[in-house]
């Protein structure tokens, strides 16, 4: 293993890295960056999955697109991308650089549409939905105004 190449003891890391991962949820790829030291010790931290992770889980899917632009696979809400950004905004102060939620919510919702998810919002859907049932109820439904029988 590369831990094992620098003289760093695999079994010590793992115990460490399971030890402030327990919280988290089994079976999610965790990226980790260690930095081992001369003396053999070492330091690691660990971050976010990566966004295209937390996309698919949100989209209920294996894979993106095949064809992105093309076919769209799944959708995800807003609140889906704002979440997301949420816990991939950690992985910017651990790292000490600053990136308001707009930027990082655009550049999320960027990636869904590069892997064929399209974002929506429940809220303007359901707006739009009673917009269109309401234009019915008034409509034209064959009885009143012209439609009686000549006589």
């Amino acid at each position: 293993s590369a831990l094992g190449q620098r003289g760093l003891k695999l079994m010590d890391f793992c115990k460490d890295f399971n030890a402030q991962t327990a919280h988290l949820v089994e079976n999610t790829p965790i990226p980790c960056q260690v930095t081992a030291m001369t003396d053999r010790t070492f330091t690691f931290q660990w971050f976010q999955p990566h966004t295209s992770f937390f996309l698919k889980r949100a989209a209920g899917l294996e894979k993106g697109s095949q064809r992105p632009g093309h076919a769209t696979v799944g959708r995800v809400t807003v609140q889906h991308i704002y979440e997301i950004a949420a816990l991939k905004k950690q992985d910017f102060e651990k790292k000490g650089k600053e990136i308001s939620m707009q930027t990082l919510c655009r550049s999320i919702a960027g990636s869904a549409r590069s892997m064929g998810i399209a974002v929506y919002n429940p809220d303007e859907e359901a707006r739009a939905h009673e917009a269109s049932a309401g234009a019915g109820a008034g409509g034209d439904d064959g009885v009143g105004e012209g439609a009686g029988a000549e006589t």
